[in-house]
């Protein structure tokens, strides 16, 4: 079965992105490992919106996930966590739909000071929900055929992302935005090569 896990807005600033919203889906985890899935998953697509040009797109492969990236122009940004069976195109026209319904809801002047407990966005978790079915979505797509010709680059790892010399283990090992409990679940997940192998 098709699975969304996660639908995020986020800014993309200077010298860091910050998640203005995120909707997450997180039932098909164990209870106990679902708080650090979803550390792990902002960490992941913060660190993707930080490496994607502004006016860009991109679908990132990691093991059994699929990043799909947007950076619109004026750096408001968007992120969707799948499993590989969902549709790029999609993906990306729901991304494309959830940023323009957020530009009419959210002000652009408190993007790049948002926090995501105050900004009130509550069609990003009906998203979610509504869309896990891409035939719902497929919708959209029809609606949007051309989806506004901006080439989306394929990645089949996240260390393609990354810059020249840089590793995800190092990034995880200097990140604050991490908990212990996380770093150490990210350190067994990718040992055992499972749920975090992004």
């Amino acid at each position: 079965m098709v699975k969304v896990y996660a639908l995020l807005v986020l800014y993309k600033g200077i010298n860091n992105a910050s998640i203005l919203k995120g909707a997450y889906d997180l039932r098909s985890f164990s209870y106990f490992q679902r708080s650090s899935v979803q550390e792990f998953m902002t960490f992941v697509s913060k660190t993707m919106v930080e490496r994607t040009h502004p006016a860009s797109r991109q679908s990132v492969k990691e093991g059994e996930y699929m990043l799909q990236v947007y950076v619109r122009a004026d750096n408001l940004a968007g992120v969707l966590i799948s499993d590989h069976e969902y549709p790029n195109r999609v993906a990306h026209t729901l991304i494309t739909k959830t940023l323009d319904e957020f530009t009419a809801a959210v002000p652009s002047s408190t993007w790049a000071t948002g926090k995501e407990s105050t900004i009130d966005f509550p069609s990003l978790a009906l998203h979610l929900e509504k869309y896990q079915n891409p035939k719902e979505a497929d919708a959209l797509t029809k609606i949007q055929n051309d989806l506004d010709e901006t080439k989306i680059i394929l990645h089949d790892t996240i260390k393609a992302v990354l810059e020249r010399g840089e590793k995800l283990d190092d990034l995880v090992a200097k990140s604050d935005s991490l908990s212990m409990h996380s770093k150490a679940f990210y350190k067994t997940a990718a040992k055992t090569n499972s749920c975090c192998n992004f």
